[in-house]
């Protein structure tokens, strides 16, 4: 698949950016789909929502990311100090991320964990493909919400970090997720946004060490 040609046009969306969670350490926001997290190469690419929080946060720091066409709940640093304790807990993996999916096709097991390890596809970058010999660990429980219409409602939980990991395990299971401009094709292309959504949080505040539990609606 080529890379460029999977590639939807960048038109981020406007409006106020919801905060789930603020206060003098860190604030945690929910991010609409179609909006970079950090700034892409070149200057059309300079919109994203971290230069949108430090219009009124010029403190805000970055700890981890979403793809572009992923919405959902994200956390951002407001000192160095938090930074690195909230860097060092997703290195860790003491933070606990659950998205929900539409996926194509009717998922027939009511649960399973995916253990493939990926790897970039240089010749298509920034696509990841599964390879056993040079990939790098990558796992996702799943649990089927309900089917639909053809398409079945996932919650993902991600146990590692891996670029684009829910995507293209997702993609091996032989159910893409809906709208994926990289690795939906035919009709599970065809739909207005990715159906992927980063909905909920759960970590130690960096600073107090009690324990957040977070969430952004999910808007599918």
């Amino acid at each position: 698949m080529d890379a460029a040609a999977a590639s939807t046009p960048y038109d981020p969306p406007d409006g106020p950016i919801p905060i789930v969670h603020r206060d003098e350490h860190l604030m945690v926001v929910d991010k609409p789909h179609g909006l970079l997290s950090v700034p892409g190469r070149g200057p059309h690419l300079a919109d994203c929502l971290i230069a949108r929080l430090a219009i009124e946060f010029p403190e805000v720091l970055l700890c981890h990311r979403l793809d572009r066409d992923t919405s959902g709940i994200m956390v951002f640093a407001l000192t160095k100090a938090a930074q690195r304790k909230l860097g060092r807990m997703f290195e860790v993996k003491r933070i606990a991320k659950r998205y929900v999916a539409r996926v194509w096709g009717e998922v027939a097991e009511a649960e399973g964990t995916i253990d493939l390890p990926l790897i970039v596809d240089w010749p298509n970058r920034p696509l990841q493909h599964v390879n056993h010999e040079r990939g790098k660990k990558a796992v996702t429980d799943w649990r089927r919400m309900a089917v639909e219409d053809g398409t079945t409602r996932m919650r993902l939980m991600p146990r590692t970090g891996r670029s684009h990991q829910l995507r293209v395990h997702m993609l091996s299971l032989g159910h893409p997720i809906l709208g994926d401009p990289f690795y939906a094709n035919g009709p599970a292309a065809d739909f207005p946004r990715m159906m992927l959504h980063a909905e909920g949080l759960k970590f130690e505040h960096p600073i107090s060490g009690k324990v957040l539990r977070l969430e952004a609606p999910c808007p599918f």
